[in-house]
């Protein structure tokens, strides 16, 4: 088996979309004997901001010292993405070692692609003997594939309405969800809620005699810094390694935890290190990130409302330093296109629509219609990594943003890669 036939047989697996529930994942991590049993883990939630807050909490950990797992989902360019120690992603030989070693098992139980993969990265983890792992769920949190850990905290970055067919239709619902991955007399940490969400994770925390920490009673942020707080000791961050002044909310709730958990093993040189080296210790990308050399063109992975809302108030700080703007955008069939649509139109001059071959996704045909029935122009590229090449020879006052899902923005960078 080579690494195409190993991708090939975990791809194959998503034929059984989401299944959610936790008794086909349970009895794979016993098949493979409980490795996630072994790990200290750090597990997070949310409907925005996880993948940063798990890359802050990574990459600060390993500047104290830590060998670090990070668990993160999904992938841009490559599957390995999604696990890694220390920054360094899973090899191919350990993908093939795995499936080939657990090959009957998978054949006659037919684990979904998201159960194999969990499973995949806490045996690395676990074989590999990590100090700390940190796992971002997938979809939600009570019934995910990842909820099977017993973490040292759990951390909820968000709550927005989203996934309204699988998670609720309320902020409320949708919080009991992701709230489900709080454990019994451990610590959960929630980054700025809505009232009505916050409140249903308070309800929850209760019931698990779980200490409830909510970000805003450590800090004072404002869109130049952060001030954290924490029994005596206070953290400034001025800038991270991420674009983007929302990203301080990310990275102090990923600080406020870590000085829970390690106590006094947090030093502060150390920490804002991590913070500063975030995309070098852990990968990140697709969070208001600039592409290239190019100031001008930004891939962002707002893929909801609320992640809409995070990215322009960003891009409002440079929206008049371009003479044009142009927006390249895709979504899921879940979300609300429309809204999306009517908040990112006032920002640009021409917008093109695509789509990523993921099954979720809307087609350029539906998000089109969708934009003329609300009076928005759009046209449809079939070829997007030719418009990105376009603007990258182009002026360096006309902007691009490449807005949507990750799923869109790995599918886009893959082509202009080759």
């Amino acid at each position: 088996m080579n690494i195409d036939t190993a991708l090939e047989k975990i791809y194959s697996l998503k034929q059984f979309h989401i299944k959610l529930g936790l008794d086909n994942i349970q009895k794979l991590l016993d098949y493979l004997g409980n490795p996630h049993n072994n790990l200290k883990a750090i597990h997070v939630a949310g409907s925005n901001g996880k993948g940063s807050t798990c890359s802050f909490l990574a990459s600060i950990l390993q500047e104290h010292g830590y060998k670090t797992g990070l668990y993160t989902s999904p992938h841009f360019v490559r599957f390995n993405e999604r696990i890694r120690i220390n920054g360094i992603e899973i090899a191919d030989k350990d993908i093939i070692e795995f499936l080939e070693t657990h090959k009957k098992y998978i054949d006659r139980e037919r684990p979904t692609f998201f159960e194999i993969t969990t499973a995949l990265a806490f045996d690395y983890f676990s074989r590999n003997s990590v100090d700390m792992a940190v796992v971002e769920t997938g979809l939600g949190g009570r019934l995910d594939a990842t909820n099977l850990l017993d973490p040292l905290a759990s951390i909820i970055t968000s709550i927005s309405i989203e996934h309204s067919h699988i998670l609720g239709d309320s902020l409320a619902q949708i919080a009991a969800e992701k709230g489900g991955i709080i454990k019994k007399n451990k610590p959960v940490f929630i980054g700025f809620l809505p009232l009505e969400a916050e409140n249903e994770i308070k309800i929850i925390a209760e019931r698990n005699q779980s200490e409830f920490n909510r970000l805003t009673d450590y800090t004072d942020i404002n869109d130049l810094k952060s001030l954290i707080k924490i029994e005596g000791v206070r953290i400034i961050i001025e800038k991270t390694g991420l674009n983007g002044n929302y990203q301080l909310k990310n990275a102090s709730l990923a600080v406020l935890t870590l000085a829970q958990i390690l106590k006094d093993e947090l030093n502060f040189d150390s920490t804002l290190k991590g913070i500063e080296n975030v995309v070098e210790n852990t990968g990140i990308q697709g969070r208001y990130e600039r592409y290239g050399n190019s100031e001008n063109i930004i891939f962002d992975a707002a893929h909801n409302l609320e992640g809409i809302d995070i990215f322009l108030n960003e891009f409002k700080n440079e929206y008049n330093n371009y003479s044009e703007r142009t927006l390249l955008f895709g979504a899921m069939k879940d979300k609300d296109i429309a809204k999306m649509l009517n908040k990112l139109n006032p920002f640009f001059d021409k917008i093109f629509i695509t789509s990523s071959n993921y099954e979720r996704s809307a087609s350029p045909q539906e998000i089109k219609e969708i934009a003329e029935k609300n009076n928005i122009k759009c046209s449809i590229v079939k070829n997007p990594e030719n418009l990105i090449e376009k603007h990258i020879l182009g002026p360096p006052d006309n902007s691009l943003v490449v807005l949507g899902s990750i799923y869109l923005l790995g599918e886009i960078k893959k082509k202009i890669i080759q």
